[in-house]
């Protein structure tokens, strides 16, 4: 999950990493009332989750009230990059000196967290590493040993700092480890870290989160729900239940307990030449409420055909899956097939409750499977 620049500055704040005056602005009219605030020039920046936002128009100086009316305006009107921009964050404007890059990220295949810095801050890092590589400073930080404050000042000294400028980077350099650590952070990155008549000021954030930490950050997954940001509508109800899913461009909905068995139900359905139409894995354990949002999910794709529900109960209760299918389909009310199979723990149970709702089902997957192939080919 990708942080807003305002929300990563928000971060920084608690921080203590030196950011701009500024807030954030809903309208034309907080537009303006940031501007007041904050007095002019004042920076406007779109907030929007692309790279290349500043080349695009999405960072404008405003001089005057009219001026900052008339960009906002034009911002939330057109986007960036046909992104809708929904909030724009007004800052003070600063005199820049001399810009930096710092982040630090996870290097995989050295298992280890590493900071990447720069001089030449202010364009991609990318550009910079094909330019002129030898311009990178890579320090390694060993998450079993932690950071120490020689890794903090081999950064400042790579960086040429003098030595007021050294310690206020030593300082933001381990508010950033700091913050790795306590969001789950794929990344966290200034790009520019400027130098500043007021000393090193971040006038920028990108702040990347392990999506499989969301539950430990509530405040942040609870936000998708009224701004999905890259996530689509699908993969955030998936992520509200606690299932699995990935769209594919299939016509054939498929639910399955377990990513191994899901992934044999794709196969399945490849096998008798049908097409998924996602990969949906309900997991271990799976109570009816989140039977029933999974269905629901697939019943409401309008890609959708038919809906192979393929479930071997182990921890998994073939009665609490029985009793989300009947569930889902009646708050529905959409009529789309079922091919479904139901074996394990309370089979009994669940094919009673299948069978009391006109609901027929089968012992073998293949079986259920080669059904809703037939289902799906009769239906195109």
């Amino acid at each position: 999950m990708r942080l807003y620049e305002y929300e990563g500055k928000r971060i920084f704040s608690e921080y203590k990493i030196p950011v701009p005056r500024g807030g954030i602005a809903s309208s034309l009219e907080e537009v303006e009332y940031r501007v007041r605030e904050i007095g002019l020039p004042s920076v406007l920046k779109a907030q929007v989750l692309i790279g290349g936002r500043g080349k695009a128009g999405g960072i404008r100086i405003a001089r005057s009230l009219e001026e900052a009316r008339e960009i906002a305006s034009r911002m939330f009107s057109e986007g960036v990059k046909n992104v809708p921009v929904r909030k724009i964050l007004v800052e003070e404007a600063v005199n820049i000196v001399k810009e930096y890059y710092l982040s630090i990220t996870i290097d995989r295949s050295a298992r280890k967290y590493v900071y990447l810095a720069s001089a030449e801050g202010g364009v991609d890092i990318e550009e910079i590493a094909a330019r002129k590589p030898e311009a990178i400073i890579r320090i390694y930080i060993d998450p079993v040993i932690g950071l120490r404050s020689y890794h903090l000042r081999a950064l400042a000294d790579k960086l040429g700092m003098d030595q007021d400028s050294s310690k206020t980077l030593q300082n933001i350099a381990e508010a950033l480890y700091k913050i790795m650590l306590s969001y789950d952070a794929d990344l966290v990155e200034i790009n520019p870290l400027a130098l500043t008549d007021k000393g090193l000021i971040a006038l920028d954030s990108k702040i990347t989160l392990d999506d499989n930490a969301l539950f430990r950050h509530k405040e942040l997954a609870e936000s998708l729900k009224s701004d999905p940001r890259e996530f689509t509508e699908e993969e955030v109800i998936a992520r509200e239940y606690g299932f699995s899913y990935v769209s594919l461009d299939g016509d054939i909905g498929v639910i399955g307990n377990g990513a191994g068995l899901t992934m044999a139900s794709l196969d399945l359905v490849a096998h008798y030449g049908g097409k998924p139409a996602n990969f949906l894995d309900i997991g271990g354990g799976a109570r009816a409420e989140r039977v029933k949002a999974a269905l629901l999910l697939l019943l409401r794709d309008p890609r959708i055909k038919v809906v192979f529900i393929n479930v071997y109960g182990g921890i998994t209760r073939c009665d609490e899956v029985a009793r989300g299918i009947v569930e889902a389909l009646k708050e529905s009310g959409i009529k789309k097939p079922l091919s479904v199979r139901l074996v394990g723990t309370r089979e009994e149970e669940g094919r009673k409750i299948l069978e009391e709702n006109g609901i027929s089902y089968f012992t073998s997957d293949e079986d259920a499977a080669k059904y809703a192939v037939e289902l799906a080919s009769r239906s195109r």
